[in-house]
């Protein structure tokens, strides 16, 4: 069915002389979340409009430009899995894609599905209110546009809304400066430039090698450092494509079935505490092969257990301190379990990092213990103990994690109350898809959600919210309400999860993971760590159960379209 034909569709169906809407369902983001909501709905012959303020198809890989911008979940996973044959016809080129081929892969899967006619590019949404007396959403665009659908859903993404630090004086440095994620997209020649990076996140990491080859010098700022597993990049072969493409099934039964949705074993039936030292260090030496599978795939307790945690935490620093040649520099960049456990904040994969720190041109600066910032000047950044001249400062201070693209701009529910108001201090939400006063409204990957690879939870989080508008359609519901008790319930099941984990230390070190790296709210339970598996079970479970999470209601059978207002 075309999109003309079910948008005829849409405007012919309108019982009891009710207002016609514009779409069965209106998207915003065209990243993975927007392309398998367009696939999974289309499935259901709804008419779908996905709305995107960028200029091209992708997500975060059409903002985040930044030199080095990689995945960290290796390719052949980092996917969407709805069509076996788009899974053979793809080839990845390597271990972990850089933003270019993420991207290319996306328009790949729209060309393929005939996605495009869906899409709305250089569209901004500026407002999205429900209407109680129709049952329905109404979005308005930057232009002034507005638009109704029966089924409003957020696939804006986790990580796409920038912190932006309050630095005095950032409004009075004469050269360049940006978020890392709002790269710019011409004209930005760092070549021989004295480059300024305040923050030592995911971003730095994967920026700092590619920067440093070029850049007359590059200073990095830096509040926490991180415990840094090795990437150990490689070149997709052809006989690893043929052993992936031979095995897709597997594979996607293995991230549908992982702790944190990717396409490792475990568990492994192993403790470190129960384990010889000796034997220890092998299974450590053995996996220290790349990604994230040393942690997943080498003992059970490494996020649980506080010693076993701290042994995993040295194992990695050691490893860390051996590449780097200066001693003072190796301890500064290097963390120990006293300032936090391994995985309370999320760890970034290594492409040469700390290699780059040998060079005589990258710098480091530590602004927690040691020289504080101070103030953004004309030329440079100030700290309490220096002055620090640049030509370019790039702020990769991270991201107000999944709630801030929702509170971005005002999403009004049932009472007119936005979700900012409602999330102010707690982030409330039932499984990280719906949110209680917010009627036929979903959010994909939302808050207590789990964090996982992300795809994996997309596409998962995509199927349950198809189930959902499913039924409705075939029993001829008009309203969801989601219910504040299933809410009161899933939160706090969350949060008793998160405080039995490591992870709960995270607010210590401003994690973004707690939103603890934001300066207008306090630290709180943003993520559900009982397990991405178990996650999708309940999804799944609650979908078989007929949903029990929502209240489902039909509008009244009299209600005139003269009482919209």
């Amino acid at each position: 069915m075309t999109t003309t034909d079910t948008h005829a569709r849409v405007a012919a169906a309108n019982p009891e002389g009710r207002p016609a809407l514009d779409f069965d369902a209106i998207v915003i983001g065209a990243g993975f979340a927007g392309l398998a909501l367009i696939h999974y709905l289309r499935e259901l012959g709804l008419s779908v409009r996905v709305f995107d303020r960028a200029s091209d198809i992708g997500g975060t890989w059409t903002w985040n430009r930044y030199p080095g911008a990689a995945t960290d979940s290796e390719s052949y996973y980092y996917c969407l899995t709805f069509s076996p044959e788009l899974l053979q016809q793809w080839s990845w080129t390597k271990r972990y894609p850089g933003r270019e081929e993420t991207q290319n892969y996306m328009r790949f899967v729209a060309d393929k599905c005939d996605m495009w006619p869906h899409i709305q590019f250089d569209t901004e949404i500026v407002e999205a209110q429900y209407l109680a007396e129709r049952g329905c959403w109404q979005v308005t665009t930057g232009d002034g546009d507005v638009f109704t659908s029966k089924y409003f859903i957020s696939g804006m993404g986790m990580i796409s809304e920038p912190m932006i630090p309050k630095i005095p004086g950032m409004d009075r440095f004469k050269g360049p400066i940006f978020h890392s994620s709002r790269w710019p997209h011409e004209g930005l020649d760092y070549a021989g430039k004295r480059v300024g990076i305040i923050g030592a996140g995911a971003t730095t990491v994967q920026m700092l090698p590619v920067v440093a080859e070029t850049a007359g010098s590059v200073t990095v700022f830096q509040r926490t450092p991180n415990y840094i597993l090795p990437a150990m990049q490689k070149d997709m072969t052809p006989e690893w494509e043929k052993e992936i493409k031979d095995n897709y099934p597997a594979i996607v039964a293995k991230c549908r079935n992982h702790v944190f949705g990717m396409a490792f074993d475990g568990p492994m039936g192993r403790n470190v505490m129960d384990t010889p030292p000796a034997e220890r260090q092998r299974i450590f030496e053995e996996n220290w092969t790349g990604s994230f599978r040393w942690v997943f795939e080498t003992f059970d307790d490494l996020l649980a257990s506080p010693e076993a945690n701290r042994i995993a935490g040295e194992f990695i620093t050691t490893k860390m301190k051996e590449r780097v040649n200066d001693p003072v520099l190796a301890e500064m960049l290097a963390p120990t379990f006293d300032d936090y456990p391994l995985f309370a904040k999320r760890p970034p994969l290594d492409h040469g990092y700390m290699e780059a720190f040998n060079r005589d041109n990258v710098h480091l600066v530590d602004i927690k213990k040691q020289e504080p910032l101070a103030e953004i000047t004309e030329t440079g950044v100030r700290t309490t103990r220096a002055d620090y001249d640049f030509d370019i400062i790039v702020l990769a201070t991270g991201f107000k994690a999944y709630t801030g693209a929702l509170e971005a701009f005002p999403i009004r529910g049932n009472s007119g109350q936005t979700l900012r108001e409602k999330w102010q201090v707690q982030s409330a939400c039932i499984m990280g898809v719906c949110v209680a006063g917010f009627p036929n409204m979903f959010t994909v990957t939302g808050p207590q959600a789990p964090f996982a690879n992300l795809p994996t939870s997309i596409e998962q989080n995509a199927i349950w919210i198809s189930r959902c508008i499913d039924k409705m359609e075939r029993e001829g519901l008009d309203i969801f309400e989601p219910r504040e008790e299933a809410e009161r319930e899933w939160t706090a099941a969350t949060a008793n999860i998160h405080g039995q984990t490591l992870m709960a230390e995270g607010d210590k070190v401003n994690s973004w993971m707690m939103g603890a790296n934001r300066d207008d709210k306090g630290a709180r339970v943003l993520i559900y760590f009982g397990g991405a598996n178990l996650y999708y079970d309940t999804l799944d479970k609650s979908a078989a159960e007929g949903f029990p999470e929502l209240e489902f209601k039909k509008l009244p059978a009299h209600e005139p379209a003269a009482a919209a207002g």
